[in-house]
């Protein structure tokens, strides 16, 4: 499947320490946003409901693995996950997918 948002996404789990999951959030949060300017076509960066010590980091559309160790192995965030550290548990894998699916449904209501 290629479309706008691209054949692949990487995904990132984190397990924030206890007590520890507003502060990561509030750091990640502009970092998994800055895939973009790296190449990502898109972003996703989500907190589990049901356990708040659980995000995931959704990167859609790196064209490649090494676009995205672009990303991953930046100043940027490199420098962020040192200002992290101790807020989430190690070792954090980022594991490369390819998307086979994809849908949505009107945001807006639908005039009648």
């Amino acid at each position: 499947m290629d479309g706008t948002l691209g054949s692949s996404v990487v995904e990132v789990r984190w397990i924030a320490n206890p007590w520890r999951g507003d502060r990561f959030e509030e750091l990640w949060a502009p970092v998994a946003e800055a895939a973009l300017d790296y190449g990502a076509t898109a972003y996703a960066f989500l907190r589990s409901k049901e356990d708040q010590a659980v995000f995931a980091q959704l990167a859609f559309g790196f064209e490649s693995k090494l676009d995205w160790e672009r990303y991953w192995l930046s100043e940027e965030v490199s420098e962020a996950r040192t200002r992290a550290t101790g807020l989430f548990q190690v070792p954090v894998y980022p594991e490369w997918q390819t998307l086979v699916g994809f849908g949505s449904r009107a945001l807006s209501p639908v005039e009648e």
